[in-house]
């Protein structure tokens, strides 16, 4: 009998981080993106442990339980790389396993790049990998004649929190529904969209679920999590050194196919790119009629291909 799940708060960093854990065997973190929480994980939790393994799902920082600097370059992505980096050593392990969905993809493809020796395998829910490009990803933007993608209305402080923290429970409910206005946001209605439209739960998530994240964006508000955008401009400074560098560790990619992420020119062009600067990855797999938030809505799927993924590598490893 797999141990039930319990939480604590460790020391990375230099911040208090929130975790759960459950189970024993080869360490494997799971980082999630926004707006979510280490809940976004309560289906994967489980069934990795009762397979052998020890599961660390922690609330990223800025999120949740986790501690929030109030300083945006405290969110740059050599300090979230350090975050994880931290946690292996604050659990007494030496090497993790990564599964990373949405910012928390981001983060992993970063941490696998810079830390290949901690981290020897990764597994990448819906954002596929970009490389390195020749510019601030939101110059270029500036320079195609862009100026009111989501990235760049999330840049001034204040003014989403403003949106999202106006009716936390629309807010998710737009974010989990995936009926947002648009990622090209109007100035009228913000990126929420009209907030007089009904917006219904998908049936992957119950009430009493969605009351989870209320409850905590309703005490931490939105900020934290908004801070990992305004530094992507920031992050592309950091990472030069990097640039060109391939990932050659073994890695599973599994997106939905209804994955605005990537769908269109940009997401598309990212998925055809993948295998070649990603020469390490072993499986890409794609759900049919899956949608973003893959890991809630398709457990049984995600899941089943996560412990393929993982019974593969762990066992290459001995």
């Amino acid at each position: 009998m797999t141990a039930q799940p319990q939480q604590r708060d460790v020391t990375t960093n230099g911040i208090r981080m929130h975790l759960i854990e459950q189970g024993e065997g080869p360490l494997v973190l799971l980082s999630h993106g926004w707006p979510e929480l280490g809940f976004s994980w309560r289906h994967q939790l489980p069934a990795l442990a009762a397979a052998g393994y020890r599961v660390v799902v922690p609330d990223m920082r800025g999120f949740g339980r986790t501690d929030a600097p109030p300083e945006i370059d405290a969110y740059n992505i050599l300090q979230l790389v350090g975050d994880l980096v931290g946690l292996v050593s604050a659990l007494g392990e030496r090497t993790a396993i990564l599964i990373g969905h949405d910012w928390g993809a981001t983060l992993t493809w970063s941490a696998a790049m810079m830390r290949p020796d901690l981290f020897p395998a990764i597994a990448i829910l819906s954002v596929p990998r970009r490389a390195r490009g020749p510019a601030r990803p939101l110059d270029i933007l500036r320079r195609q004649g862009i100026h009111n993608f989501y990235w760049q209305y999330f840049q001034e402080p204040g003014t989403a929190e403003a949106e999202f923290e106006r009716d936390v429970v629309f807010t998710l409910r737009s974010a989990f529904s995936g009926r947002v206005g648009s990622l090209f946001v109007d100035p009228k209605t913000g990126f929420l969209g009209d907030p007089s439209s009904q917006r219904d739960l998908p049936e992957w998530i119950s009430e009493d679920e969605l009351a989870v994240f209320v409850e905590n964006y309703r005490r931490t508000g939105f900020r934290g999590g908004l801070n990992w955008y305004r530094n992507i401009d920031r992050n592309w400074e950091l990472t030069a050194p990097w640039h060109g560098t391939l990932i050659r560790q073994p890695t599973l990619f599994i997106a939905g196919t209804r994955d605005p992420v990537i769908g269109g020119p940009m997401g598309e062009a990212a998925m055809k790119e993948l295998p070649a600067i990603v020469p390490g990855l072993k499986r890409q797999l794609l759900i049919e009629g899956a949608g973003h938030w893959i890991q809630q809505q398709r457990p049984q799927e995600v899941n089943a291909a996560l412990l393929d993924f993982l019974k593969e590598v762990v066992t290459a490893g001995r």
